[in-house]
């Protein structure tokens, strides 16, 4: 991960790009690491969300009209239930008051596919959902 990384953000600061944005919001061990990615580069690492509320920041992304399907889940923290589910009200509705609504401590990851920045929505079937390490479960996506 972290030479494809490299090699991606070299790629980018040779075209002149200075700085990537990351969605993270409260993780410090996170925020750390990329910074110190970026920064052995020569790259700024930007996060617009830092220390939001992550409750209001999972409303302001539906409310906004975005639409993400939760594309991995721990399940430590989810059943496999949620795997495969839209990122909408009734996803948070259903979500265990434990669990962060940004998914913020890993409990879920999703794919962002159609919102108002999007000239047209990014097309996928759902295929399987497979467990790996005995922990997480992943939908898989295939575009169409």
């Amino acid at each position: 991960y972290n030479a494809l990384m490299h090699d991606a953000m070299s790629c980018f600061k040779a075209r002149g790009i200075t700085a990537c944005a990351f969605g993270d919001i409260a993780l410090e061990d996170v925020k750390g690491y990329r910074e110190e990615n970026l920064n052995s580069i020569g790259m700024k690492a930007l996060f617009p969300l830092w220390g939001r509320s992550t409750k209001e920041t999972a409303q302001t992304f539906i409310d906004l009209g975005f639409k993400s399907i939760i594309t991995c889940v721990d399940t430590q923290a989810l059943p496999l239930s949620f795997a495969g589910r839209l990122f909408d009200n009734r996803f948070l509705a259903d979500l265990p008051k434990e669990a962060d609504p940004s998914g913020e401590w890993g409990e879920f990851h999703s794919f962002v596919f159609d919102g108002p920045i999007f000239s047209r929505p990014v097309t996928f079937t759902v295929a399987q959902k497979l467990l790996r390490d005995n922990r997480f479960y992943y939908c898989d996506l295939i575009s169409t």
